[in-house]
């Protein structure tokens, strides 16, 4: 793009994203995937068969990609690839102007303090299910991103590129040095957990309530230089008019949510799991009934499928993994493994 320039074509795509099926995340998020699994060893067919992509989604930056398929793209193509850290550098070669809709909303806004809050602002119509907010910290912002489905629980590699996306739109106005003043994961800490610190080029925190960037006010008080107050509002109002088609997540996928959420504070209550989602502990229990379901089993999903996760997660120490999982001791965890599996943590983990 060229500097306060947005060309035709891409106005057109824009306006076209209104008319489109919006079902989770828009393809804009995809943006170059393809070429990246192939330049990391990966065979990109095979993952996204296996994540339920059809490439030609990817085609348009307004096509609408299931969230639960992004999600876990990201996941496979860090595995089949062996690039353990995939989402952390694919979002580091992430420009905004790839990003759509949603890049041009910070883009052609003011200020990159008024970017930001206008990107945070419409992030909910770019992708579904997920917590964006700005909390006020004093002399910093602290910017909060988190997907909320309950069908990913599995979501580190998503985490790691979309705070990197976030960093590229400060660092395009701020300069390619600029740097926040802390990071925050949600997940554990990976084996090469120092390539983070890198790319942040700031001290990275892991197994942290979100996913954060820490940033300084000061350093938000430049002017965006391609700034265009009437093309702005062209912009929220297509990404606002994606909203008319949307769904919402089952009442089971919403008390998967709270359940993981509730993970690392302990046992997950069924009251405090039904006031989060507006209800009585009566109505989820009867929700759940109905897709046969108990509160109890829906836990013991979670916890099940974390488990595996976690497990693949080599560095990680199965002391701390039954923390996670929400358990006061490792031989509770330990009991509840082998009845799922038949064989202990360890002996699971030697064995993928």
């Amino acid at each position: 793009m060229e500097s306060g320039v947005i060309k035709q074509p891409e106005m057109t795509a824009a306006l076209n994203a209104s008319f489109a099926s919006h079902r989770g995340v828009l393809a804009a998020a995809a943006s170059g995937l393809s070429e990246f699994i192939a330049e990391k060893g990966g065979d990109a067919d095979r993952i996204f068969g296996v994540s339920g992509i059809d490439p030609e989604q990817l085609a348009s930056p307004t096509m609408s990609l299931g969230l639960v398929n992004y999600c876990r793209v990201m996941e496979e193509a860090a595995r089949c690839s062996g690039f353990d850290n995939f989402g952390l550098h694919y979002g580091r070669q992430f420009k905004p102007q790839s990003l759509g809709l949603i890049g041009y909303v910070g883009l052609c806004s003011a200020t990159l303090e008024q970017a930001l809050h206008n990107v945070v602002n419409a992030f909910p119509w770019h992708q579904h299910d997920t917590l964006t907010r700005l909390t006020d910290k004093g002399d910093c912002w602290r910017l909060d991103y988190q997907v909320r489905h309950g069908a990913i629980l599995c979501r580190r590699q998503d985490a790691e590129l979309t705070l990197g996306m976030f960093m590229n739109l400060i660092r395009h106005v701020a300069g390619k040095s600029w740097a926040p003043r802390e990071v925050h994961f949600e997940h554990p800490r990976p084996e090469q957990w120092h390539e983070h610190c890198k790319v942040f080029d700031a001290p990275v925190w892991f197994d942290q309530p979100f996913n954060s960037l820490v940033i300084p006010k000061k350093d938000l008080l430049r002017a965006m230089p391609e700034s265009d107050p009437v093309l702005l509002t062209v912009m929220q109002d297509a990404i606002r008019r994606l909203n008319s088609t949307t769904s919402q997540q089952s009442i089971v996928d919403q008390a998967r949510s709270q359940v993981h959420l509730m993970l690392m504070q302990g046992e997950p209550a069924l009251p405090e799991v039904a006031e989060k989602m507006g209800m009585s502990s009566w109505s989820l229990q009867r929700r759940l009934r109905s897709e046969n379901l108990s509160f109890t089993l829906l836990v013991d999903q979670v916890r099940c499928e974390m488990a595996t996760w976690y497990l693949q997660q080599r560095q990680l120490p199965v002391s701390e993994m039954a923390l996670l999982l929400g358990y006061s001791e490792v031989s509770a965890f330990s009991r509840a493994f082998r009845r799922w599996f038949g064989v202990s943590p360890r002996q699971w983990r030697q064995a993928s």
